[in-house]
């Protein structure tokens, strides 16, 4: 009997606990990277802005307004590159986590299929 039990909690394990285990820690990897993305991006537009509040506080006269809208199309310029930069980022994290997901199902029924037929 104790070996009847063993078999059928390997064949549980190997079906089911161990396939999970490796898709939670392929999910835990996918929200650390895409948490860090965000958080990047996030620190990035906050320091743009803020440096474009300073730019403005410090208008004076009408050379020192030239400057401020010369640094916002500057400013405007660099948050288009940034945005489309953390997009690509934030899709190849999406991509590399759907492809991994679905080599690890594959893996998976592949591995309850060869179970099964012993």
């Amino acid at each position: 009997m104790n070996k009847a039990t063993d078999k059928t909690t390997q064949q549980f394990e190997s079906a089911f606990v161990s396939p999970m285990r490796s898709y939670t820690l392929t999910a835990l990897d996918y929200y650390d990277q895409l948490f860090s993305a965000q958080m990047d991006a996030f620190r990035a537009y906050s320091d743009m802005a803020i440096s474009q509040a300073r730019t403005w506080l410090d208008v004076k006269d009408a050379d020192s307004f030239k400057k401020a809208m010369e640094s916002q199309q500057k400013t405007a310029s660099n948050f288009m590159e940034r945005v489309k930069g953390d997009t690509e980022k934030v899709t190849s994290i999406g991509q590399s986590f759907a492809q991994d997901s679905q080599k690890q199902a594959e893996e998976a029924t592949k591995n309850v299929a060869d179970k099964a037929k012993q």
